[in-house]
Parts: C-alpha cells; structure tokens; sequence
C-alpha cells in the first residue's frame, strides 16, 4: 500500500510543481487518511530536497505564465485607453504624425535611466521617417520632478508643433543636476519662450489636465518607474536600448523583429 502510494504521490507532485500546475483539490486529499498525508509530506519533502531543480523548473514556468498573463492584460489595457494613449490633444508629438507605428514614453526629467534613453528617442526620430513618437509627462521622483514636468508641460501650450518642446526637452532632460521649477525655467528662458506666461500657465487646469492623463494612464497600464513605453499595444518597462526598440517598433509594423 505503501509503495503505490509513494508512486501515486510522487508523480502527481512532481507533475504539479514542474508544470507550475495547481495541486489536486483538498476533496482528493481527503480520501486519505492522516498517516497517509503525513507519508505523502514526507514523499514530497524528500524528493525535493534531493531534486530541488525541480523547484527551479516550477518557479521558472510560473514566471513564464504570469509574463504571459501580464502581456495580456496589457493589450487589453492599450485597447481601453487607445485614444489617451495615442491621440490625445494634449499630448506632445514628435516624428511623424502620421506614422504607421506610434512609441510613447513615459519619462521623468530626474531619471537618470531616462536621460541615456533619450539618445534612443532622438536615434529612432532621425532613422524612421514612419514613426510617430508621443511623450508623456510622468513625474514619480519627487516634488523637483512635478514641478519640472508643470513647467514642460506649459512649454507646450507655446509650442504645439513640438519643434521648441523638443528643444527644452533636451535640454533639461540631458543637463546636469536637480530638475525643478527654477532649473526648467531657465531652460524655457534660454530657448525663447515666454517665462510669465508659463509661470501663469504650469498650475492652470491644462497643465494639470496633462498630468491627470499620465497618472490614469499609468495605473490602468501597471508602470512605476521610467523609462516606459507602449510600442504598438505592447508594454515595455525600463531603458531597454535602442535595438530593442527598434525590435518592438518593426513587430508592430511588420509582425517580425527585422523588417
């Protein structure tokens, strides 16, 4: 009784935990008897402690599944919130607006991560006359940051060709130092822009309409740090490099990594 018991048990689990797969249910367990559910712990304890890579395949599998329950989710969340996303009057556009792939990015003026991004952003503007970039204000790191992202954000009602954004942008983004209030006002002013007008405008309900967008954009879409992006309605979180990007811009343009 023992031994088919062991067998039985055995199987079973090892099945389970290298599938990533739930254990029978407890009405199963319940056709045993305490003895028997002591020596099927046992059975299992054993084998794990001597194959304990069968934990690692569980672990693996499981990260596999959620990766892929995760992605899903996504889609679904780019699909609800396409027009926020993608064509937003509020939002800044660069590259071609009429693009046959949009990337937006979600980026913080005091992220460091953001700051070597940038280079990538500027690299697909210049090599892919077909992409439409859109950029979202997204300020997680602090005070310093929202007030930056106000500021930028009030640079844009001035500018909504994009063409004097993009200048500030690159500025602020790629200097040195704390991004605040007083540092991205004297990149406005070095640029051109009217100073009074966006000390007016940076707490005005535009302005605040833009980071009430990325903030509803962000939940519904699961990010909590920059660099992100949505490349077609794929999710993509962290400074992945340029190669990368390019990967995901030409899937949703062509369905393959290289088109």
């Amino acid at each position: 009784m023992i031994a088919i018991l062991r067998r039985t048990a055995l199987a079973a689990l090892v099945t389970a935990a290298s599938l990533g797969a739930p254990l029978a249910p407890a009405t199963a367990a319940d056709s045993f008897s305490p003895a028997q559910r002591d020596e099927i712990g046992r059975i299992v304890r054993d084998y794990l402690v001597q194959h304990p890579e069968v934990l690692q395949e569980a672990y693996q599998e499981l990260e596999k599944r959620q990766a892929a329950a995760d992605a899903e989710k996504n889609k679904s969340a780019v699909k609800d919130h396409a027009q926020m996303l993608f064509s937003s009057p509020r939002q800044v556009v660069l590259g071609n607006p009429n693009g046959d792939v949009t990337m937006v990015e979600f980026f913080d003026y005091n992220c460091g991560y953001c700051k070597h991004a940038m280079g990538d952003m500027l690299s697909l503007l210049k090599s892919d006359p077909k992409l439409k970039v859109v950029l979202k204000e997204f300020p997680v790191l602090g005070p310093g940051s929202v007030e930056a992202a106000k500021v930028a954000a009030a640079v844009h009602l001035q500018d909504s060709s994009g063409k004097k954004y993009l200048e500030f942008h690159t500025k602020l983004l790629g200097g040195r130092g704390q991004a605040d209030k007083a540092r991205a006002l004297a990149v406005a002013k070095e640029i051109g822009m009217d100073v009074g007008r966006i000390e007016k405008d940076m707490n005005g309900p535009a302005v605040m309409e833009v980071l009430k967008e990325s903030a509803i954009l962000s939940q519904a879409l699961g990010l909590n740090g920059t660099p992100s992006y949505v490349v077609g309605n794929e999710v993509v979180v962290g400074a992945v490099g340029l190669a990368a990007l390019k990967e995901k811009i030409n899937t949703a343009r062509c369905g393959k990594a290289d088109c």
